[in-house]
């Protein structure tokens, strides 16, 4: 028996939201790999073992075999976007801090996915998406500006743009992707490929700090946590919601991010730090309120 359309839809988004809160623990991870790991490393890494792990999940219960996996065209282009995604974000990052890079980056994904999805998918933009992607929006400003690593660089800047873009570009193909392949299955193929991808990096950046034990445990969390459960919590509400509702809720992930460092890594909790929070949470529950319209085939999502 299938449940009813409206509890679906609240399913989809509190998938994203737990999705979004592990991505959020990315950053208080990296704080506590070696002095010596270098973004796009971790990045790198990251993706090599979440795709290793989907891909050997996916062949250990045999949902595939690697000599007739289907490398369609949408499924190369997501993995080429979530791979620009980790080349863009970690290089903005390192140009401009964590602060300015993460903002732009995730403050303009939930615009582009808006657009794409009334673009491409035809889905409507209510009210209720625009007064929570501007709250949310609104407290990721707040808590990036009561940092103090701040620093402004175009390069950095554009690169983060491109993040965001990327981002919600590899949502709108892992929707598409989803309306004709299980999830698990197209996982395991698109990070497979990402991971691919970004291998060159290991060989062109030092790796030695992964031979720490710290190094290592910290690779591997973040290539198990944010990738192989993250992502795929993100896709098991991504089926079941529109990509612009879908990129407005990964806005919990600096939510996540300023609590645990607020309690993790001693950050101070400034009056811009509690307001952003607030917005940010307040934003998020303007999603699932009164979400009871049925997802329906011409994507009028209310």
């Amino acid at each position: 028996m299938q449940p009813p359309p409206n509890k679906k839809l609240i399913s989809g988004k509190l998938y994203v939201v737990m999705a979004a809160i592990l991505w959020g623990t990315t950053g208080t991870s990296q704080a506590l790999a070696p002095a010596n790991a270098n973004p796009l490393t971790i990045a790198a890494l990251r993706m090599s073992i979440g795709g290793f792990v989907l891909i050997a999940i996916a062949l250990f219960r045999k949902r595939i075999r690697i000599n007739d996996m289907r490398i369609t065209k949408h499924i190369l282009f997501a993995a080429m976007s979530v791979t620009a995604y980790q080349l863009f974000f970690f290089s903005s990052v390192i140009r401009t801090g964590v602060a300015i890079g993460t903002l732009i980056t995730i403050s303009s994904s939930p615009i582009f996915g808006g657009a794409i999805g009334y673009l491409i998918r035809g889905e409507r933009l209510n009210l209720r998406w625009y007064a929570a992607t501007i709250l949310a929006i609104t407290g990721t400003i707040l808590l990036t500006f009561s940092a103090a690593d701040t620093k402004t660089d175009p390069l950095g800047i554009l690169l983060a743009i491109g993040a965001g873009f990327s981002y919600a570009l590899y949502v709108f193909l892992n929707k598409k992707i989803l309306e004709t392949q299980a999830i698990d299955v197209s996982l395991a193929i698109i990070f497979f490929l990402g991971g691919l991808l970004l291998t060159p990096l290991l060989f062109i950046q030092d790796i030695s700090w992964v031979l720490n034990p710290r190094g290592m445990a910290v690779a591997i969390n973040l290539g198990i946590t944010t990738v192989v459960i993250a992502y795929t919590l993100f896709a098991q509400g991504l089926s079941l919601l529109p990509v612009s509702e879908a990129t407005t809720l990964t806005l919990a992930e600096p939510l996540t991010a300023s609590i645990l460092g607020i309690f993790f890594l001693r950050e101070t909790l400034t009056p811009k730090t509690m307001l952003g929070i607030f917005f940010i949470f307040i934003g998020l529950l303007t999603l699932f309120w009164k979400a009871k319209q049925p997802l329906q085939s011409k994507n009028t999502y209310g």
